[in-house]
C-alpha cells in the first residue's frame, strides 16, 4: 500500500513521539509498503523532495526552540498527492502540517487516519494560558474527527477523549525493545561514577525538562528520600527549558543531559528506582523502558503505568494529582528494609510481554482496514483491539 505518513517531529529530534514515529515508518517499509514521509526540515538539514520523503519548511515552536512545526499549504500537498497517489494519509501529529494534510486528503477523497499522542490541550495550564484549553481541545477534536480512525495509546485515554466527543477511537498501545533495554546493561563503573556502590539506592528520571512534565515533584520526592537515606543518589537524563533552574535548586542531583542508544540503556539499567511524575503524557514510553531495564517504577495511575503496572507487585501507583502520596511512596521505596528485587523482576516480566512487533502489526492491520473501508457518516463509536 502507498502511505503518506505526516509528522511534525522526527529524528534528529529526540522525544518519545519522534522515536516511535521512526520505528513505525521503518516497520511499514520493512513490510513492503511504500511510505512517503512528510515532515519539517530541521536546522542544518538539506532540503529533500523525493518520492519517499518531503522535508517541508519548518519553524521553531514557541517556548520549545529546539522543536519545530511544519508549514505547507493544503494546495501543495494536494498537488503532490495528485502525482504520487497515496492510498492512505496518516497524520501522526496535529500541528499545522497535520491540519493541511487532513484537508488535502479530504479534497482528494483519500482516506486518512490519525494518532492522538500528546495532551496539547492540557499544556496551556503549565504556561499560564489555561483559558486556551477549550479552544485547543476543539481544534484537536475537529482534526481527529475528520479522519476515519484515531489511534490512542491506552483505554483510559480512549475513555477521556470519548467523553470529549472524539469519535472512532482505536487503542493500539505501545511497545518496548526488551533486548536494548535490559538489566544486562547494568554498569558498576557507571554507578561508581555516580558515587554509588551495590547498596546505594540510585533514583532515575528520563525525559524532557519542561514545566508540563512535573519533574520538580520527582526532584522534591528525591530530597525527601535523601533525608531518609543520605547516601541515595539521583540521576536526571534529558534536557529542556527548565534544566538550568532545576540544577540550581537541586545541586545534590546529577543532571547528565541527553543520552542515546547503548549509553541510555546503561543509564536505565544502572539505576534502581524510576520516578515518573508526569500527568500530561498520554502514555510515557520511558515507563516501559524503565520496566524492561528492571527498575522499580513509581508513577501516577495513568498512561503506560496505569495500563501495565500492578500496584505493589511490578511497581507503585499513586492516585493522579496526589503529590503527597507520590512523595510518601518514593520514601517507601528508599526504606532500608524494602527489598526491591521481586518488584524489579516483576517489572521486567511484564515488559517482556510488550514487544513492538505485535503492537505495530495491529497498527498495520488497522491502516489496511481504514484504507479499504467504505466511508460512512461519523458515528460516536470506539473500537479496541
Amino acid at each position: 500500500m502507498r502511505i503518506a505518513y505526516v509528522t511534525e517531529t522526527y529524528p534528529p529530534e529526540l522525544n518519545g513521539v519522534a522515536l516511535t514515529v521512526q520505528r513505525t515508518v521503518d516497520y511499514l517499509r520493512s513490510c513492503g509498503h511504500e511510505v512517503e514521509l512528510v515532515r519539517p526540515r530541521q536546522p542544518h538539514e538539506p532540503a529533500r523532495c523525493t518520492g519517499d520523503e518531503w522535508r517541508t519548511f519548518g519553524l521553531p515552536i514557541p517556548m520549545y526552540r529546539d522543536l519545530r512545526f511544519g508549514v505547507a499549504w493544503t494546495r501543495s500537498l494536494r498537488q503532490r498527492w495528485l502525482r504520487l497517489r497515496p492510498q492512505l494519509v496518516h497524520v501522526a501529529t496535529p500541528g499545522p502540517l497535520g491540519w493541511a494534510a487532513v484537508q488535502a486528503a479530504a479534497q482528494l477523497r483519500i482516506p486518512a487516519t490519525s494518532d492522538f499522542r500528546t495532551n496539547f490541550h492540557q499544556y496551556s495550564h503549565y504556561y499560564g494560558l489555561g483559558w486556551c484549553e477549550p479552544l485547543v481541545c476543539a481544534y484537536l477534536r475537529r482534526l481527529h474527527n475528520a479522519t476515519r480512525r484515531t489511534f490512542v495509546p491506552t483505554h483510559s485515554v480512549r475513555r477521556e477523549l470519548a467523553a470529549r466527543r472524539f469519535e472512532r477511537l482505536v487503542v493500539v498501545g505501545r511497545g518496548v525493545d526488551t533486548q536494548h533495554f535490559s538489566p544486562e546493561h547494568r554498569s558498576a563503573a557507571l554507578r561508581h561514577e555516580w558515587g554509588a556502590d551495590d547498596r546505594t539506592p540510585v533514583v532515575l528520571y528520563v525525559g524532557r525538562l519542561a514545566a508540563e512534565k512535573n519533574v520538580d515533584l520527582a526532584l522534591g520526592a528525591f530530597a525527601a528520600m535523601q533525608r531518609q537515606r543520605p547516601e541515595a543518589r539521583m540521576v536526571v537524563v534529558g534536557d529542556g527549558p527548565m534544566r538550568a533552574r532545576w540544577e540550581r535548586e537541586f545541586p545534590q542531583v546529577r543532571f547528565v543531559g541527553v543520552k542515546r542508544g547503548d549509553d541510555l540503556a546503561r543509564h536505565y539499567a544502572s539505576a534502581d528506582i524510576f520516578l515518573f511524575p508526569s500527568l500530561s503524557d498520554t502514555f510515557g514510553n520511558v515507563v516501559l523502558e524503565a520496566m524492561a531495564s528492571g527498575l522499580a517504577v513509581l508513577a501516577f495511575d495513568a498512561g503506560a503505568a496505569g495500563e501495565h503496572i500492578e500496584d505493589c507487585e511490578s511497581g507503585l501507583l499513586v492516585r493522579p494529582k496526589d503529590a503527597a502520596g507520590f512523595v510518601g511512596a518514593a520514601c517507601s521505596l528508599a526504606d532500608p528494609w524494602t527489598d526491591l528485587r521481586e518488584m524489579r523482576a516483576a517489572a521486567r516480566r511484564v515488559a517482556l510481554t510488550l514487544g513492538w512487533p505485535a503492537v505495530l502489526g495491529r497498527f498495520e492491520s488497522h491502516l489496511l482496514d481504514a484504507a479499504d473501508a467504505v466511508e460512512i457518516a461519523p458515528a460516536r463509536t470506539a473500537w479496541s483491539v
